[in-house]
């Protein structure tokens, strides 16, 4: 931390030392700066972005399928493969298809999306509420969510004079 300083002579700084003046809060009261070597950090930076990608696990949808008809012993077997998929934290799509003269009772199925959707309401959440699309009524659940949303972190103090605040790393 080397305080706050001019631009001129934070620039001077970074020139004798071989290295650069590289901004990185513009819209802080003085702007924050480091003296740094900014080739070596943007390969740096995009190391980690490549680890990152490559620890990062790619969400699937699943889909469950069954018939207004499907019966309890089906429907407890399918509901023990939605609950594998959401503990592998995957997402499910429930797709009820209607065939025939089940389209004539379009509430049946509708209700039995409902009858899923309440055996699993602690273990998951709704992500798109059901809804029909020609013959087939569906709706999208997933995972519940382990952490919320983290708290902003409160601004640091800024300085009253007309100069930038540098540190050198």
């Amino acid at each position: 931390m080397l305080g706050v300083m001019s631009t001129r002579d934070a620039q001077r700084m970074a020139e004798n030392r071989g290295l650069d003046l590289v901004e990185i809060t513009p819209n802080a009261t003085p702007p924050v700066c480091k003296i740094m070597d900014y080739g070596k950090f943007k390969y740096e930076q995009s190391i980690r972005e490549k680890q990152q990608r490559k620890a990062q696990k790619a969400t699937q949808v699943k889909e469950i399928k069954f018939h207004p008809g499907t019966d309890v012993g089906d429907l407890e077997h399918k509901i023990r493969q939605i609950r594998s998929f959401l503990a592998d934290g995957n997402k499910v799509r429930l797709s009820l298809q209607f065939r025939g003269r089940e389209n004539a009772h379009r509430d049946i199925g509708e209700d039995k999306i409902a009858e899923v959707l309440d055996m699993i309401k602690g273990e998951c959440t709704v992500e798109q509420a059901p809804k029909t699309d020609g013959r087939i009524h569906f709706c999208l659940i997933g995972p519940l969510r382990k952490n919320g949303p983290k708290p902003a972190a409160a601004p640091a103090p800024a300085s009253q004079d007309g100069g930038i605040h540098i540190s050198v790393s």
